[in-house]
C-alpha cells in the first residue's frame, strides 16, 4: 500500500461551492486541483479532479494510505457528494477514512500572531456557521450556528484582535463594526489546508467508521416551528 516509506493521503473538500481535491505526501502538498463555481458542479467535477490529481502526482489508487474528507458544516448536497465518494473509495481500497472539520481547515487559511480567528460559512439570511480559534488554531468555541447582530462576537472583540474569514465575512462586516475586527473576503474551505490536518490525524490513527460515518450538517439549524 505504501509507496516507499511515504504516506499519501487524498483530501476531498466539497462543503461549499469550492470543489477541491489534493494529494499530500507525509503532510506536504503534492497536487491541488479546485474550482469555485456558484452552480455547485461537484457531482460532475469531483471524479475528474480525483483522477487528475493522482495522474499529476504519478500515483495510482493503490498507492493511497487514506482518504480525508471535509465533514461539514456546509452545503447538504456538497457534503453528501464528498462523503459518499470518500467512503466509496475507502471501501474499495480498504484504507482508513479521516474527517476534517470544515471550519478548522478554513481557519488554517490565514495566520495571525495573536488574537482570534473566526471562520464564517454563509448560511441563510443573517445566519452563519462559525467556530472560534486562537492564534495557534486551538478551538476556543466549537462549531455552532449564529444569527448576526450588532454585538456578535463582542466577547472576543472587546479584548483581542479578531480575524474573520470565509464567504460569510462580507455580510458579517455589514453588521459587526469594531476596531478590533479584520475581515478577509474571498476565502473558501480548501483541500490545500486539509493536508496538514489529515496527516496529523493519520499519525494518531484517528479514523472514522466507514460504514456509519455521516457528514456534520448542523440539522437543528434548519428546524422551524409550524404556524398552524
Amino acid at each position: 500500500m505504501t509507496k516507499g516509506n511515504s504516506i499519501y493521503i487524498l483530501n476531498i473538500e466539497t462543503a461549499t461551492k469550492n470543489c477541491s481535491v489534493s494529494i499530500s505526501k507525509n503532510g506536504k502538498l503534492v497536487v491541488l486541483k479546485e474550482i469555485c463555481e456558484a452552480n455547485f458542479s461537484h457531482a460532475e467535477k469531483l471524479h475528474h479532479f480525483i483522477t487528475d490529481t493522482l495522474r499529476d502526482a504519478k500515483l495510482d489508487f493503490k498507492d493511497l494510505n487514506a482518504i480525508a474528507v471535509s465533514k461539514g458544516p456546509g452545503s447538504y448536497t456538497g457534503l453528501r457528494i464528498g462523503v459518499s465518494s470518500a467512503k466509496g473509495l475507502c471501501f474499495a481500497l480498504d484504507i482508513p477514512l479521516i474527517s476534517i472539520l470544515t471550519l478548522a481547515s478554513l481557519a488554517h487559511a490565514t495566520k495571525v500572531k495573536s488574537g482570534y480567528i473566526i471562520p464564517l460559512l454563509d448560511a441563510r439570511r443573517q445566519e452563519v456557521y462559525t467556530a472560534v480559534f486562537d492564534s495557534n488554531y486551538t478551538i476556543i468555541k466549537k462549531t455552532y450556528n449564529h444569527i448576526l447582530e450588532d454585538n456578535s462576537f463582542s466577547e472576543y472583540l472587546e479584548f483581542e484582535k479578531v480575524t474573520f474569514l470565509g464567504d460569510g465575512a462580507n455580510k458579517t462586516s455589514d453588521i459587526v463594526k469594531h476596531s478590533n475586527a479584520t475581515f478577509l473576503e474571498g476565502y473558501f474551505p480548501s483541500a490545500k489546508e486539509m493536508v496538514f490536518l489529515s496527516y496529523q490525524k493519520f499519525l494518531k490513527s484517528t479514523f472514522e467508521d466507514v460504514a456509519y460515518f455521516e457528514p456534520f450538517y448542523l440539522k437543528d439549524f434548519y428546524v422551524t416551528t409550524s404556524k398552524k
